[in-house]
Parts: C-alpha cells; structure tokens; sequence
C-alpha cells in the first residue's frame, strides 16, 4: 500500500455543533487539516444509507439502501474494504453501533471489534481505546473507526445543539486528537460525519441534516486549507488514491488528494 488510512466517522456530527462545542483541539485540526465545513450528506440522511455510501460511493438509491436495515445491493459495487483486500491489503472496522457489521461483505474485514453502547457511558472513548490497541499491535492498512455517541446519547436522547449534544461532540474530538497524536505518522486520517440532525431527529434534506464537515490529514494534504463542493460519494475515492489502488469505475465521487 502507498498510505495507511484511518477514517474516523463521527455520527451525526453538524458542522455547526462542531464548530459550537468549545473543543480547543479544532483549530489545531484547522491548521493541520485541508478541511470543509460545508460538505454534503446524502439523502435520506440515515446513518446505515449514509455510511453505506461513504464506503462504496454510490447515492443510496443506486446501492438501493434506504433504511437501517441492510439489504443485498441488487446491482453490487465492491466498497472500500473488499477493494483494498482484493489488493492485498488489511482492513479493520472498530464500531459502537452493531448494524456497521454489514458495510462489507464476508471477507471484506482482517479485523473486527465492536462494543455495545449501552455498556458504556463513554462508549466513544472504549471504541478509540480499542482501535488504537489494535493499531499498535497489527498495524492494519485501512481502519475506520466509527464513534456513535453523539448521534444517540447526544442528538436523540437531547437534542441535536442541546448542551449534551455540544459536551459529546467535543468528547469525539478528544478521541480524533488521540487518533492523529497516536497514529498520525504512520495513517493519513479522514475525520467526517455521516449526517446532522435536527431536534431529536434526523432524515430529512434540509441544512441541519445535510451540511457536514471533513479533514483530511497527512503529507498527502496541506494545512490551514478549504476545499469545497464536497460530499460524502467522496471518501471512497479518497482513500483508493491515498493507498495507491485503482477505484472502482462505479464510484461516483472524486478524489480529494492534490485538491
């Protein structure tokens, strides 16, 4: 492989939450990162559709998942963690919320690790814990590491910019922070969101459910800048070129390296 990647998603993290959550590591990530606060989600905004098309780059109604209940893809195209297996590579998924198990198919994963949320009040810190474990004693090429306490315990349970929605945000950026202090020599980091939300809800195509942010990190990309006209079709093929392997002639999003 080129690169070793990470992609962290953050679920259910608002541009504007993340910019609210008083987390003083952010504009660290601003100088660090080429970033945008004003990348697009996907419609419906739902988390399994949406992380679906985050790892294939493809729109939810071309893969036909429309839920978050997985069903076969009935014109299938191969997603991220079967492309960098099919070139060689390992792959790892760390995840706190168990309908993540079926972003690949049987195969796609070298190494799988999930903690149930509700065993944990901090279940994002258990998963990031487990993740960079894993990380140092493996050292697999692909890792994505999916945090799900701000959708639930932070959005649904209080309301997307409640307080306790701010509190849980900045509390994924403490991992983030640990991630790129950790790994940040060895991995480029891709740090995104599937979606927003809205009171205690999310799904609809407005602002507050769509506009997400993105960084990117490592020697591929350049600190302190914007990017723009992003979305999420473009992660896949982001992580293809960072790795050096051919993308898939399906995908739909464009790479991000060299932007």
């Amino acid at each position: 492989m080129k690169n070793k990647v990470i992609l962290i998603s953050i679920d259910g993290m608002r541009s504007d939450g993340l910019l609210q959550c008083g987390n003083p590591y952010l504009k660290t990530l601003e100088e660090i990162c080429t970033y945008s606060y004003d990348s697009r989600s996907l419609f419906p905004t739902v988390t399994f559709p949406c992380h679906f098309s985050m790892t294939h780059s493809v729109t939810p109604q071309r893969h036909g998942i429309l839920t978050n209940i997985y069903v076969p893809q009935v014109r299938p195209v191969q997603g991220i963690f079967e492309r960098v297996r099919q070139f060689g590579g390992t792959t790892a998924l760390f995840y706190n919320w168990d309908y993540l198990r079926d972003l690949a198919t049987p195969g796609g994963y070298t190494i799988t690790y999930y903690s149930d949320i509700a065993l944990d009040d901090r279940s994002d810190d258990v998963i990031t814990d487990a993740c960079l474990t894993s990380i140092a004693k493996y050292h697999p090429d692909f890792v994505m590491l999916y945090m799900v306490d701000v959708d639930e315990k932070g959005g649904h349970d209080n309301g997307w910019m409640s307080e306790e929605y701010l509190r849980r945000v900045s509390i994924a950026i403490d991992n983030v922070k640990r991630v790129i202090e950790t790994c940040g020599d060895e991995y480029s980091i891709i740090i995104t969101a599937d979606h927003g939300g809205h009171d205690r809800n999310h799904g609809l195509d407005i602002p507050e459910d769509m506009i997400i942010p993105v960084f990117l990190y490592g020697k591929s990309f350049e600190g302190g800048k914007t990017v723009d006209n992003t979305s999420l079709l473009d992660v896949t093929p982001t992580i293809a070129a960072l790795m050096g392997i051919e993308p898939v002639e399906e995908w739909e999003g464009r790479s991000l390296v060299g932007e």
